[in-house]
């Protein structure tokens, strides 16, 4: 009972009852945007008929539709929008920038370069593209805290460092699309951020990233807690900060070098989401984390089936939708200091 009283004395932001409540919308969100998801298309069908669809086996139109097509879209938009919220939700955290992100410091064009070079140069050496996305990933993390090392990290040198990163990474990708421009088609797609044709072998990769990293951070929630709270204050409770952060990153790298290599390069949904997250509810990663990962999978799951339905039948890459929205929202950040 005392626990209750405190709690309601709590700024309505700092209340766990607040929190739970706005986890639980966020899990709603993601259940009605799966289903509109797997409704609308060239074929519309109707919310009672998806449900009958999924657990009922037939051999009509809409079920081949919604399992070959629909259903492992929406599974692999949740699973990318996961990762990427909470690769960005990591790298806010450990650099103490609410600007951090995997697109906009580079980690995300570091992966990207090294999947394009494989999907371009040795096609035929796909199934190594996670393996080597990750690679990039990490050497674009590396080289960002070289350069913005100096005595210390500083949030604002790591934006310049990873602004100067991600231009490197960028030229590296049009060079290589230039000296294989008669490979070029494929890989399109992938600098734009694409789901379609997307289908189960992409969700059977990116699966095993999404479960690891789901463990990972909340398992180590306490420690980006304490980590938040300052270099000095973080040492003085024991933390190894070095190694916490670099740990951290590296995490951030391995989810966002796996949704690289699924839907390509996709921005603005680690800036976004976390972002808000926090405005609503705080900066306490053991429920940041969860919030973070549900909007994530909420927001590229709607922002897909708009980008697939809104022109119908041609279809707009999602990263092209997800940048509309992120664009002006880092501006806004930006002038807000």
């Amino acid at each position: 009972m005392k626990a209750k009283e405190t709690d309601t004395t709590l700024p309505l932001r700092d209340r766990v009852s607040f929190k739970l409540t706005f986890i639980l919308i966020l899990a709603s969100l993601c259940v009605a945007a799966f289903v509109v998801g797997n409704m609308r298309g060239t074929m519309e069908v109707s919310p009672g008929r998806v449900f009958e669809v999924l657990f009922n086996d037939d051999s009509s139109a809409e079920r081949m539709v919604i399992w070959n097509i629909r259903l492992p879209r929406m599974i692999l938009a949740g699973l990318v929008g996961i990762n990427l919220a909470m690769a960005g939700a990591t790298l806010q955290g450990v650099m103490g920038n609410p600007l951090a992100d995997p697109s906009i410091i580079g980690i995300s064009s570091g992966a990207g370069l090294f999947a394009i070079f494989v999907l371009v140069v040795v096609p035929q050496h796909q199934s190594i593209v996670p393996l080597v996305a990750f690679v990039g990933a990490i050497l674009a993390a590396t080289i960002i805290y070289v350069l913005a090392w100096k005595g210390g990290i500083q949030p604002m040198r790591i934006i310049l460092a990873g602004v100067a990163v991600s231009a490197l990474f960028g030229a590296g990708i049009s060079a290589t699309l230039v000296f294989f421009s008669d490979r070029v088609h494929g890989a399109l797609t992938f600098m734009n951020g694409s789901l379609s044709s997307r289908s189960w072998p992409e969700v059977r990769m990116i699966l095993p990233y999404t479960i690891a990293g789901l463990v990972l951070v909340n398992l180590f929630a306490k420690k980006i807690n304490i980590l938040i709270l300052g270099d000095e204050t973080a040492r003085s409770l024991g933390l190894n900060v070095e190694r916490v952060r670099l740990g951290f990153t590296a995490l951030a790298a391995f989810l966002a070098a796996s949704s690289v290599s699924a839907v390509g390069l996709l921005g603005f949904v680690g800036l976004i989401v976390p972002h808000s997250v926090r405005l609503i509810i705080g900066n306490d990663y053991k429920y940041k984390y969860p919030a973070s990962a549900l909007m994530g999978a909420a927001l590229v799951m709607f922002s897909d089936t708009f980008a697939r339905t809104i022109m119908s039948p041609t279809e707009i890459p999602v990263g092209i939708v997800m940048a509309v929205l992120g664009a002006p929202f880092f501006l806004y950040l930006l002038r807000r200091g």
